[in-house]
């Protein structure tokens, strides 16, 4: 699976904060993430963490046949593996440029460096030497490998005890950790990479770069120091032109920080070794910190809540009712038995609208309405709807029923309005005499 490239404003975005002296976690330009150092049970297994970038590290030994060209010499052997775990662009069973670039440079800082006295190794003279072999697995990618590794695999090789032997004429013996105490391995400076990060064409410099600002860089400078300010090791990549200023500007940064890591190193270090004299629980299980869900428990409130009710009745008295309550409209009774909320509008549901009447007035002349038995047609119904009282005003459309709740208050106003309004829509002579003539043929 290929990496996902950063996009535009991303991209523009990182450089902008970088030429502002800012960066995305908080820390200054010459800053290091925190680092966490935990062993496991058995000699010779840790765990770094720089940051969120996490490597696991093991060392194992075994005795091997020397190489011919040197006989009286250990064998040092440094492998690190890309997972997919760690990130999802790293293909499993397949090296990679990134890979093979960060394996030469790890044997570079720490074999070539002769950090370790591989003279010390050597069990018998061409013939049996110790071959250490020192394992790294990536198991999370949040940027500098490198460093991160090169941390991992010196705690590992300082923490690693090996299986004492005796030489009797030609027969090598080797004991177990209950009959002999393992031996250390023989270490006489401990190298770290320190990795600096170039933008702008080296005009912007930072220390511990993560994985976005990896993708950024123009360039990167990576320094093998130990804490006596000796330089082991020194690599370029990227392209880029560096001044002689900045190369010694960056030993200088690589030399302080180097004696804080190893400070913090050999303090974890005492620190296992006392646990382990002791008798007490060592191991990554002890390292977790521990998270407990206590249902039960209650933490006290950081507020006094002494004179609660007190000061809520102050409050209370204080305060001022809400402007919207004394607007809230009350309800209105306009006759027994009826009620409505606010003022209201007129009501219109008996008024038709002016497509409807015409309508009504072109196809309404052949239609009866039956009311009380009587079949009575709708030219008379509108003529003799001036000589009743009735409360009710018919007609041919349902939607012109209207139920007058208050006969008493002006029932005559309301009649003439409606036979008024029909008079000027339809003239009632010609319809009647249509209808007199089908009465006559049938």
């Amino acid at each position: 699976m290929k990496e996902t490239p950063l996009s535009n404003c991303e991209r523009r975005f990182l450089l902008r904060a970088i030429e502002e002296r800012k960066r995305l976690d908080g820390r200054q330009t010459y800053d290091y993430r925190s680092i966490r150092i935990s062993f496991g049970t058995d000699y010779g297994c840790c765990v770094v963490e720089l940051g969120k970038t996490r490597v696991l590290g093991q060392v194992s030994c075994e005795l091997v046949s020397p190489k011919l060209n040197r006989a009286t010499e250990g064998i040092l052997f440094f492998n690190l593996e890309l997972s997919q775990m760690a990130a999802p662009a790293f293909e499993p069973g397949r090296q990679s440029d990134l890979l093979v670039k960060l394996n030469r440079l790890l044997e570079r800082c720490l074999r070539n460096s002769k950090c370790i006295d591989t003279e010390s190794l050597c069990v018998v003279a061409g013939e049996k030497v110790w071959q250490i072999r020192v394992d790294l697995h990536l198991l999370n990618h949040d940027g500098n490998i490198i460093d991160a590794a090169s941390i991992a695999a010196i705690v590992a090789l300082c923490h690693f005890r090996r299986p004492d032997v005796s030489v009797q004429g030609d027969e090598v013996t080797l004991y177990t950790p209950e009959e002999r105490d393992p031996v250390p391995l023989s270490i006489h400076h401990m190298p770290i990479c320190v990795s600096f990060a170039f933008f702008q064409q080296g005009t912007f410099l930072l220390v511990d770069p993560s994985e976005r600002e990896e993708r950024v860089m123009d360039g990167l400078l990576v320094i093998a120091v130990n804490k006596h300010r000796e330089i082991c090791t020194i690599q370029s990549s990227g392209g880029i032109m560096l001044l002689n200023e900045q190369v010694l500007r960056c030993s200088k940064i690589a030399g302080v920080k180097v004696a804080e890591i190893t400070e913090l190193i050999q303090k974890a270090l005492e620190n296992d070794q006392k646990v382990r004299k002791e008798g007490g629980k060592f191991g990554f299980a002890e390292s977790i910190a521990k998270q407990r869900i206590t249902a039960f428990r209650m933490e006290k409130a950081p507020v006094d809540t002494s004179d609660v009710e007190e000061k809520a009745e102050e409050v209370l008295a204080a305060a001022d009712p809400p402007p919207d309550l004394l607007s809230v409209s009350k309800p209105v009774l306009w006759t027994p038995g009826t009620a409505q909320i606010g003022e209201g509008v007129e009501n219109s549901w008996g008024d038709l609208e002016d497509s409807e009447k015409e309508d009504e007035d072109e196809g309404g002349s052949d239609e009866a309405i039956i009311l009380d038995g009587v079949r009575t047609d709708v030219g008379m119904e509108v003529s003799n709807t001036g000589s009743q009282e009735a409360p009710i005003v018919l007609s041919d459309s349902e939607e012109e029923e209207t139920i007058i709740l208050e006969p008493d208050k002006n029932p005559k106003k309301t009649r003439t309005q409606t036979i008024s309004a029909k008079q000027e829509k339809a003239p009632s002579t010609t319809p009647v005499k249509k209808r007199r003539k089908k009465r006559t043929a049938n």
